[in-house]
């Protein structure tokens, strides 16, 4: 196993909540950053990085380079993904936010940094000054997934008997502290009064290795990782966690109408740009991503992973990020969930 231990130490972040989100898309909109900057003309005019913050096979990944090639296509320069593992995320975020802001480095990020403003005492960048959204890529709901040869279990019934009837007998394997494959187990617990075992990774790729390989039990992991190990009978999905049913898994039943009332987790991923880059850049790749998530391929792609597109204005992710930083905050409070 590989395991997440500690990063090194880095500046203290100033986490500023912003009063509300009309504001926060008006603060977006205004900002002297993109004022400052000269109108971008011949963009691009050579390759662009794409920072995903996990090693590959995980589920930022699992979007991120479809859409990489689509997008390369229409805009005529190569997408490079650069792979930037570590603490949770965080790592592969502060690249992002400290390579100049030129329109040539994008963070391609998830959910977990709203979390990990809250998780994490220390970061190196400040995901509200630092990073500029784009647009949000997908959405997807987590999936309870075992590795059936560990758990003995068929359905979630059975699942949950062992579960309450061997408490620290079984282990998850997540993305890393304050993913939101942590957070999600973490709720879990807190709602269901159960305790599981937390094995934290440098990414979901490796968890998922260790899961396949029967070194973990269980992870609550994004659909689109999981969804080909489902298919190929390796990994058994015994619920998702969203509010309702997943077309990509019709007969997996919600943790809320397993027992679980009230819990609803989704998973989403997005790109981020360094504070600075040209508005009219940051403008065009949405605009861009928002053409590539409506042709046929990535459309395909994202159905067979069980996601919903994104491609809405950066202002209107802007507002959504500030949301979701509140949410997580109370999450983390509630739960007590702590840096392993």
């Amino acid at each position: 196993m590989t395991p997440l231990r500690t990063a090194g130490r880095v500046p203290r972040v100033r986490v500023r909540l912003l009063a509300g989100a009309l504001a926060a898309g008006a603060a977006f909109a205004a900002s002297p950053s993109f004022a400052q900057q000269p109108a971008a003309s011949g963009w691009p005019n050579k390759p662009v990085r794409f920072v995903v913050p996990f090693p590959p096979g995980g589920g930022t990944d699992a979007f991120a380079r479809p859409l990489s090639k689509v997008l390369t296509a229409q805009l005529g320069q190569p997408i490079v993904i650069d792979n930037r593992g570590g603490a949770g995320g965080t790592l592969g975020a502060e690249v992002a936010a400290k390579s100049p802001p030129d329109g040539y480095t994008f963070l391609v990020g998830a959910i977990h940094h709203t979390i990990a403003v809250s998780m994490y005492p220390k970061l190196g960048y400040d995901l509200q000054k630092d990073l500029l959204p784009v647009t949000v890529l997908a959405s997807v709901p987590n999936v309870l997934v075992v590795n059936p040869q560990r758990v003995p279990a068929k359905t979630y019934a059975e699942f949950f008997k062992y579960l309450k009837s061997n408490p620290g007998r079984l282990n998850y394997g997540s993305a890393g502290n304050g993913t939101s494959h942590h957070l999600t187990v973490e709720l879990y617990k807190t709602m269901t009064q159960t305790f599981v075992t937390h094995i934290p990774y440098r990414g979901a790729g490796p968890a998922l290795q260790d899961l396949l390989a029967g070194q973990v039990d269980l992870m609550f992991d994004g659909l689109g990782s999981s969804m080909p190990h489902i298919k190929a009978g390796k990994l058994l999905p015994l619920a998702v966690t969203s509010d309702k049913r997943s077309p990509a898994l019709p007969d997996v039943p919600t943790l809320a109408e397993s027992g679980v009332k009230g819990y609803d987790a989704k998973t989403w991923y997005a790109i981020w740009a360094p504070a600075g880059t040209p508005r009219e850049i940051v403008l065009r790749m949405q605009q861009e991503v928002a053409k590539a998530l409506a042709g046929k391929e990535l459309a395909d792609a994202w159905t067979a992973l069980g996601a919903e597109p994104g491609g809405q204005p950066p202002e209107q992710m802007s507002k959504f990020v500030d949301a979701e930083i509140v949410k997580w905050a109370k999450a983390v409070k509630d739960s007590g969930a702590k840096l392993d």
